[in-house]
């Protein structure tokens, strides 16, 4: 049976690196995926997910007004996929999480996301709140704080060091820009 999977995490988890490996898997037993990835992210180039480790593969670049189960079944009516595998899913919008609930419910085709549940302020992204609220399987990623404590949040970081509370909700950006902190440090704002 198909499901919607939300598979998330602070900064610097393995998200993408677990993305990698059970499109790996998927492969390795002959099942095709789709795989996508948000456009707004192209730290590694449009359409390519890339791990920290130096793994990476192509990926449909998604935009917020793209229709994902339409792209999704333009490409099963000719192949048909076992897998749709979506990295950055935090950049999802809402009728897009629904269009993925629509491939899960109606076309039998399972979705595993990945992505951050919160943003630097420790809001909610609109991907991850409708992914937490209507995925049928949740899973936390677990990092690790430099206090060796579970990291749980995003903090974005200045040129100094310093933490950042005020700003845009979405800045890309890897280990330069952004810390994975414990719920503790972060709100003491200590790296």
């Amino acid at each position: 049976m198909a499901k919607l999977h939300f598979y998330y995490s602070s900064m610097n988890a393995g998200k993408s690196t677990t993305l990698l490996q059970a499109n790996y898997n998927y492969g390795e037993r002959g099942m095709r995926t789709l795989l996508f990835t948000a456009a707004v992210d192209d730290r590694a180039g449009r359409g390519v997910i890339s791990s920290r480790i130096g793994i990476e593969t192509q990926a449909i670049a998604f935009e917020k007004n793209d229709d994902l189960r339409k792209i999704v079944q333009g490409e099963h009516y000719d192949n048909p996929i076992g897998c749709v595998l979506i990295d950055e899913a935090q950049f999802l919008t809402r009728k897009q999480v629904r269009e993925l609930t629509s491939l899960v419910d109606k076309d039998g085709i399972p979705v595993l996301a990945y992505g951050l549940r919160t943003d630097f302020l420790g809001e909610t992204f609109e991907g991850s709140q409708y992914l937490l609220a209507w995925a049928d399987e949740i899973r936390e990623i677990k990092a690790i704080c430099d206090c060796g404590k579970k990291a749980t949040m995003n903090a974005r970081v200045n040129e100094s060091g310093e933490i950042e509370r005020t700003g845009e909700q979405i800045e890309i950006g890897g280990n330069e820009r952004y810390v994975s902190l414990c719920r503790k440090c972060f709100f003491a704002g200590k790296l």
